[in-house]
């Protein structure tokens, strides 16, 4: 009888066990309350059309900003390109920032599963004689204590607090790839820029080398007319230190290729030197394509990886909110513990295991208003964050608008500066004939020299910066980044492989 009553208890306790089990999966799997507000992504209003006119150099159109870098039709720029992808550090950097922050999501979805921790222990006890005198049964004073079992705690997400952890994870993670994306816009720009710069200077140098020939010979000329007694001494003097200056600026100029050189070295993580044997050789400014399609002012939202970015830690805070509010509410959890304990051998004999089990909760009745202050500290960084989004957006906009404006405007100082070298070097030659013939002091011919040098120089020096805007261009319009690169595509896999979301 006595034993059907033991099977008995034993039963309703496996039932309870196995009912509370039940319920509180039940209650995990699904949260009954999210406390916090629910994201929901900002309205933008977005100009309808860019205020910069559309022009015969900017045209209507999707903008092909995935690869930009083509449009210039250079081999070695594509080449750079696709080294930097690879070998730059802060992109190295930024993919690292994406690691942790997977990591991190991964941290916070562990607190849907219980912990559970395994402990053991062997202790041998020695009792004092006076303790084991007074007793009325005779002790051993001497004895051995063995302890091993498992103990387990499992809180339950009634009220949204760990659902709103992970959502906030997912979101920073989702952030740290547009960051990476963003990085990416900035270093092929970057490299573009430097290489547009090496170019430049190439060309400024070959331009300042023609002229140092051309008023060497004008040197040479005064020489000769002085010998013959038919130019005065200050001719020669006067068209020494023209050919002077020039040759003076020359260092300069080479001083800013090289060191242009070096910045494209260590962007594409190498040593700065590494480069010198390939960009040394002289080669034209890459011109780029007349017409350039600039597309909406709203598809930025969807370009700008700076503007997604904003968006998302915007959506990562705002669940911060929820995380804080649901310390307002009790935590439920479920605890148990199973052990195997004994002060003699056999442990692990039947009748020596000990068991608890049980739920639990807890809540903070008072704290001083620390809780309710966190969420409005929360609340407060969210409205800060919306606003840096909203701003980002703005920023957004200006740069598109500058970068239209100066591309606009510099192809048309560069065309001038065309017709400006042009009729430069036909008064040259023009006024050197006057000169020969003594129909001309010698000052008109030093000045049409010194004008024919900063006409070029100018000219280089446009002709690049227009290839620049254009660069600066794509960059304000979010390109470059898209498709992903090898070794993101890699991690974004890896993510929906594993049931991650993916924005």
């Amino acid at each position: 009888m006595s034993a059907m009553g033991s099977g008995s208890g034993r039963s309703r306790t496996a039932g309870l066990i196995g009912t509370s089990v039940a319920a509180l999966l039940v209650l995990q799997g699904c949260s009954v309350l999210k406390v916090g507000p629910d994201y929901e992504a900002p309205e933008t209003v977005m100009p309808d059309a860019w205020h910069q006119k559309v022009s015969a150099g900017l045209v209507e159109g999707e903008a092909d900003i995935k690869n930009w870098w083509t449009v210039f039709n250079d081999p070695v720029l594509t080449d750079l390109i696709e080294q930097a992808t690879v070998g730059n550090k802060e992109l190295q950097t930024a993919f690292g920032r994406i690691q942790e922050a997977r990591a991190a999501r991964g941290f916070a979805t562990g607190e849907f599963y219980p912990d559970v921790d395994g402990s053991g222990s062997a202790e041998r006890t020695r009792q004092s004689e006076g303790i084991t005198r007074n007793t009325a049964a005779p002790q051993k004073r001497v004895d051995n204590l063995y302890d091993v079992g498992v103990d387990a705690t499992w809180e339950i997400d009634v009220f949204g607090r760990i659902s709103r952890s992970v959502e906030s994870a997912d979101a920073g993670l989702q952030s740290s790839i547009e960051d990476y994306r963003d990085v990416l816009v900035s270093l092929y720009a970057e490299v573009a820029l430097n290489y547009m710069d090496v170019r430049s200077f190439q060309a400024r140098i070959q331009f300042s080398k023609n002229n140092i020939a051309t008023q060497a010979g004008t040197v040479r000329l005064t020489q000769d007319r002085l010998a013959a007694e038919i130019a005065p001494e200050l001719d020669v003097r006067q068209a020494e230190l023209n050919l002077s200056r020039t040759e003076a600026e020359l260092p300069r100029l080479e001083q800013s290729k090289v060191q242009a050189i070096n910045r494209l070295g260590v962007l594409l993580g190498q040593p700065p030197a590494m480069l010198h044997p390939i960009l040394e050789v002289d080669a034209p400014i890459p011109r780029p394509k007349e017409q350039v399609a600039v597309g909406l002012p709203s598809e930025l939202l969807r370009q700008r990886p700076d503007i997604r970015s904003a968006e998302r830690q915007l959506a990562s805070q705002t669940a911060q909110i929820g995380v804080a509010t649901a310390d307002l509410y009790p935590r439920f959890s479920l605890s148990g513990s199973f052990a195997f304990e004994t002060a003699g051998r056999g442990i692990f004999s039947n009748g020596n295991h000990a068991w608890s089990f049980g739920p639990a909760f807890r809540w903070n009745i008072f704290d001083g208003g620390r809780v309710r202050n966190n969420i409005l500290a929360q609340d407060a960084i969210t409205k800060q964050l919306l606003s840096d989004y909203e701003n980002t957006v703005l920023l957004a906009l200006e740069d598109v608008e500058n970068s239209m404006v100066a591309f606009e405007q510099e192809k048309i100082r560069r065309d001038a500066l065309e017709r400006s070298v042009i009729a430069a070097q036909e008064s040259v030659r023009l006024v050197k004939e006057l000169y020969i013939a003594g129909l001309t002091d010698f000052q008109n011919v030093l000045d049409m020299e010194r004008s024919l040098a900063e006409q070029q120089d100018d000219l280089a020096e446009s002709a690049g910066r227009v290839s620049q805007n254009l660069v600066a261009l794509y960059r304000s319009l979010g390109g470059g980044w898209e498709p992903d690169p090898p070794q993101l595509q890699e991690e974004v896999q890896d993510q929906e492989e594993n049931g991650e979301p993916i924005f």
